[in-house]
């Protein structure tokens, strides 16, 4: 006998409304949506970036923090009287791992002279793409710190994730044999 599944739609948000963790009825257009759904897109654009990671270290750790990211989620999406009840936070641990890849890849290239253009091999130019996507939603996260409680080291996760997210582009770029445009 196979089991009946449960529907992919729900038809609870049709009219632009949505639940959240400890608060039903909120608006697909609030600030909080804004803010994780952004995230949720530059975890998308990470799913893309992997793809062209051919270095199996930076392939693995960039699809770790695509799993980081939905605990950043969770943590955006949740009212703050149920933040107790998270099961994982971002932590000032996850902002230290971040801070030693950098450097780890930084003391692969040439020291930066000038501004970048971005692009150079399609696996740069994706990182770039992902670059802006994580300083969009750390802006939309800002915004929504103005009327909540946001974790100051959830926002240097996401700020330190762009910087991650720079100095990958220039590794890829180098390891391929591009030229940095400046």
């Amino acid at each position: 006998m196979i089991e009946k599944r449960k529907k992919v739609y729900t038809k609870t948000g049709d009219h632009g409304f949505t639940s959240i963790i400890g608060e039903k009825g909120v608006s697909k257009a609030d600030v909080r949506l804004e803010a994780y759904g952004t995230v949720d897109e530059l975890d998308a654009h990470l799913g893309l970036l992997v793809t062209y990671l051919d270095d199996t270290a930076d392939h693995d750790f960039v699809v770790s923090i695509q799993r980081k990211l939905f605990v950043l989620c969770a943590e955006l999406a949740t009212t703050k009287s149920k933040k107790n009840d998270l099961k994982e936070k971002i932590s000032g641990d996850d902002v230290n791992l971040l801070e030693h890849e950098i450097d780890r890849l930084d003391d692969f290239l040439p020291r930066l002279l000038a501004f970048l253009v971005p692009g150079g091999s399609r696996g740069a130019a994706v990182a770039h793409i992902c670059r802006t996507v994580c300083r969009r939603a750390e802006r939309r996260i800002i915004r929504l710190s103005e009327n909540e409680e946001v974790s100051s080291t959830l926002l240097s996760y996401v700020n330190r994730l762009s910087d991650y997210l720079f100095v990958l582009s220039r590794k890829i770029n180098f390891f391929k044999h591009f030229e940095e445009n400046s």
